[in-house]
């Protein structure tokens, strides 16, 4: 199969676009014949490499993907041959005490698959193996591209916002990154609970999309002082919750946006991992600082119920081949793409 394969870590010349076996499904597993994977800023962190985490190589990203079943194990009974589904990518044990409570992402062997997962075990190729049990049926209502972008994105947002944000109507959500992966399902799913989205993007195109998508107020990152414009908009009171997932560049201004009480919830830090931090606001304003991953597969199905009544809507930017994933990853280190990029194979 025709797949996009790195052998070493480095800028975006290292990802070749070559041939490479066809998986083979084990009992408890299905081979996905793939219609659409998606980008991911995973990807570019196994691309580059991150400090203590060892990346498996040769390696093929890829955590999102959409498509029809071509092959199942001998132990699988609710997934068949020609099933369209959908992967939930989080990987575990599914025996220890963590996974029988549903709290799969604190598993000891807890991976992300298609990022900590190798070798030659991700979603950007013909096709792909995952445990049966990570797959789920592919909305109807939406095509291959579209379905491939949500499921990392949708069940990251909805366990930080709904599952440890605990998110109520009424509140002030500010969403940074408005226009990105994340930012388009946080303004999304704020809008379900009737919750008020600020959202902050870098572009004017950027926030005209924030708007359409249910944000109340968008603020545009290099004209607005954020910090000011919020304190506006909240009457003094600042944002209930903090959407985070920037890091080092956002981390201060996050904090002073805060109310007294209020919530960050972070997912990650693309700007940076070193943020710096006044631990007297902390205290002073008794904020809570909270930590988020993945989310689970119940989360997911949940949240997915959303999307086949169309009140969650998938932002599919930007369709390429898979032999142009590299200028997928340029795009999206650029931030000049809105929503998610949808990569489509060649037909098998």
């Amino acid at each position: 199969m025709k797949a996009i394969v790195f052998e070493q870590h480095g800028e975006c010349d290292v990802l070749k676009y070559r041939d490479t076996p066809q998986p083979v499904a084990g009992p408890n597993d299905v081979v996905i014949g793939v219609r659409a994977s998606a980008c991911n800023f995973n990807d570019i962190w196994a691309r580059r490499g991150l400090p203590g985490m060892k990346i498996i190589l040769p390696h093929i990203s890829g955590s999102d993907v959409a498509g029809v079943v071509v092959e199942t194990g001998s132990e699988v009974k609710n997934v068949k041959v020609g099933d369209e589904v959908v992967v939930h990518c989080g990987l575990a044990c599914r025996q220890c005490a963590y996974c029988t409570r549903g709290e799969e992402f604190f598993c000891p062997d807890f991976k992300i698959w298609g990022f900590q997962t190798g070798p030659l075990d991700g979603g950007h190729g013909q096709f792909c193996k995952v445990p049966a049990v990570n797959t789920l049926p592919k909305p109807a209502n939406l095509s291959f591209e579209e379905a491939a972008t949500i499921p990392l994105v949708l069940v990251t947002v909805w366990r930080m916002l709904v599952t440890r944000a605990r998110l109520q109507a009424g509140d002030f959500v500010l969403v940074w990154g408005g226009a990105g992966g994340l930012g388009v399902m946080a303004i999304q799913v704020a809008k379900l609970f009737n919750a008020r989205a600020i959202a902050v993007a870098s572009a004017d195109d950027k926030l005209e999309l924030c708007s359409k998508l249910g944000a109340e107020f968008v603020l545009h990152r290099k004209k607005h002082d954020i910090f000011q414009e919020v304190r506006k908009i909240t009457d003094g009171r600042r944002a209930d919750i903090v959407f985070e997932h920037t890091g080092a560049d956002t981390w201060p201004i996050s904090m002073q946006c805060l109310k007294w009480g209020g919530t960050i919830v972070t997912c990650g830090a693309t700007s940076g991992f070193d943020a710096h931090m006044d631990i007297r606001l902390l205290w002073n304003k008794q904020q809570n600082y909270l930590g988020s991953h993945l989310g689970n597969k119940g989360e997911l199905i949940d949240a997915m119920r959303f999307v086949e009544r169309g009140l969650i809507k998938p932002v599919v930017g930007q369709t390429l081949p898979l032999k142009e994933l590299g200028r997928a990853q340029e795009l999206m280190e650029n931030g000049t793409v809105a929503g998610k990029i949808a990569i489509v194979p060649p037909t098998a």
